[in-house]
């Protein structure tokens, strides 16, 4: 008796598990563990070791378990530092507009009747003067637009960069590819048409430039005032997919 309170003392169980154990044994249900009720000294402590080890896997799987979950969450955390997807602050905001630069630049030659008239109608426009002075440093670089290509690719693949940065920078050059599919329909079109006995308006090339060159104004200003406002300017059709998907 004295042997078994003395193993049951020194195993470490929590208090419910070995009451739970000498209840067991407990038949007469007294409380107190009688000669006749140990049915062999050596199966009570049997069972008691079974019951620490038992004891013992478990706070090893809990061990193991928060482990693991300490190291999930230094891997998100390791994730959140390489992956920028924060809200934006004001200066990424002023940033992420940047990029579309180079559809308008490369845009004005769509613009170039449209704006012709309004300078004839309104005279000498300060904003068409620095277009036009930065779109003359533009097109003094050589390749300028495919190293501005390979820049802004570059960039948008930088993950510490803010994701509204980079999706911008992505979203500007598949404005700017999309430029070049009006310009194949025109070069279809003059080839095309004559052979066919099509003969167009004179001025519905002026009409064509003027509609591209306003949807490029619209669609820049739909992702200039949205990026602005700290939203993922993310709704132009088909172009918006293909960013989301790249």
């Amino acid at each position: 008796m004295i042997s078994a309170f003395v193993f049951v003392t020194q195993t470490k169980l929590p208090e419910d598990r070995i009451a739970a154990l000498m209840e067991s044994f407990d038949g007469s249900g007294d409380g107190a563990l009688q000669i006749e009720e140990f049915v062999t000294l050596e199966k009570f402590r049997n069972t008691l070791e079974a019951l620490a080890r038992e004891d013992k896997q478990i706070a090893l799987e809990e061990a193991k378990l928060a482990k693991i979950e300490e190291e999930k969450a230094q891997l998100e955390a390791m994730k959140l530092e390489m992956l920028n997807d924060a809200p934006p602050t004001n200066r990424d905001k002023l940033v992420s507009i940047l990029p579309y630069l180079l559809p308008l630049l490369d845009g004005l030659q769509w613009g170039r009747f449209l704006i012709l008239d309004i300078e004839k109608a309104n005279g000498d426009n300060p904003l068409f003067i620095a277009l036009a002075v930065l779109y003359t440093l533009y097109r003094s670089i050589p390749f300028s637009g495919f190293l501005a290509f390979l820049a802004i690719n570059t960039l948008s693949s930088n993950t510490r960069i803010n994701r509204l940065v980079r999706f911008n920078l992505q979203q500007s050059i598949f404005v700017d590819l999309a430029l070049i599919l009006p310009g194949i329909l025109t070069g279809v079109a003059a080839v095309a048409l004559p052979t066919l006995g099509v003969s167009l308006p004179t001025n519905f090339s002026e009409l064509g430039a003027d509609f591209v060159f306003g949807l490029l104004l619209l669609t820049l200003s739909y992702c200039i005032i949205s990026s602005l406002l700290g939203i993922t300017p993310d709704k132009i059709p088909f172009v918006s997919q293909a960013v989301n998907d790249r």
